[in-house]
């Protein structure tokens, strides 16, 4: 049976392990497994899952190594892992991470004898799990995709034997849409402070016809509210990605301020309908403190 390592064990990962679970032997690592009573230990304790003591145990013999850590880790997974690789084992880098990160993650991949394939996930990874829209690229893209897709992953795209190219298309999606999550967020609180809020959802309606704006704004608001952290680090690999394109961040910027200013709200998300969230946020003891924009 194929052996796959994954590499960070928070919501990709655990899918991941569920969805995995009989087609191949698992093993897995996450930086939080240091700690025991971490949730990411518990949850691979719950799972049967061996909480090894590195990132280098974890990998080692491995056919596969699938690494789905935070943005800002995006390197340093892969070079923490690289000197462990088996001879001839694959490295499926699912990370949100700018052009130029993926291309030395994959370099130094290379330079210990792996071969990386780039991954850009390019919808929420729930509720479509392993049929989650991914686009491959890189050398290896067209030949990973037969074995990715015998474990189940049935939304892959081989998009370009470049490096970079599908995390470009993928950073470029979320200054759009997790930069309406942060102007959702800005615009209602703001709205509802001024008792404005069902104008301003109505107003939506009629200049962008298609979906419930109350709902998706709730939805929208939320996944910033319980991922703001890790948006905020996608954003700020999203604003190097318009950096390295030449082009002033300001944008990308100033929505991975919101994001991560957002989670130490997340007690708002219990709340039933959006006027509830909003209500709860703006009544939280933190709301308009200068440190909580910090």
């Amino acid at each position: 049976m194929m052996r796959i390592a994954l590499i960070g064990f928070g919501e990709v990962g655990q899918i991941l392990a569920d969805d995995l679970a009989g087609k191949a032997t698992l093993t897995v690592w996450d930086t939080q497994f240091t700690d025991p009573d971490s949730r990411p230990a518990r949850q691979a304790a719950a799972r049967g899952l061996a909480v090894l003591p590195s990132a280098k145990a974890a990998v080692a013999g491995a056919d596969w190594v699938f690494a789905a850590v935070t943005a800002a880790q995006t390197l340093a997974a892969a070079e923490a892992v690289a000197p462990s690789l088996a001879a001839g084992a694959r490295y499926l880098d699912l990370n949100s991470a700018s052009p130029g990160q993926k291309q030395a993650a994959a370099a130094a991949i290379a330079a210990r004898g792996g071969t990386a394939v780039e991954g850009a996930v390019m919808s929420p990874f729930p509720p479509k799990r392993l049929g989650t829209p991914i686009l491959l690229g890189g050398p290896a893209a067209e030949a990973a995709k037969p074995d990715l897709a015998a474990l189940g992953f049935s939304g892959l795209t081989v998009f370009s034997e470049v490096f970079g190219k599908a995390s470009a298309a993928k950073m470029c999606r979320s200054v759009m849409i997790k930069g309406i999550e942060a102007l959702l967020t800005e615009s209602l609180l703001a709205a509802r402070y001024y008792g404005v809020e069902d104008r301003v959802l109505t107003s939506l309606a009629d200049l962008l016809p298609g979906p419930d704006w109350e709902k998706l704004a709730r939805y929208m608001i939320s996944r910033s509210l319980v991922h703001g952290t890790r948006r905020a680090e996608e954003m700020r690999e999203v604003a190097r990605t318009v950096t390295e394109a030449g082009l002033p961040a300001w944008m990308s910027t100033a929505s991975a301020d919101r994001h991560a200013w957002a989670p130490q709200f997340l007690t708002a998300d219990a709340a039933e309908s959006l006027t509830d969230v909003l209500d709860a946020i703006r009544a939280h003891p933190a709301f308009g403190l200068k440190d909580a924009a910090e």
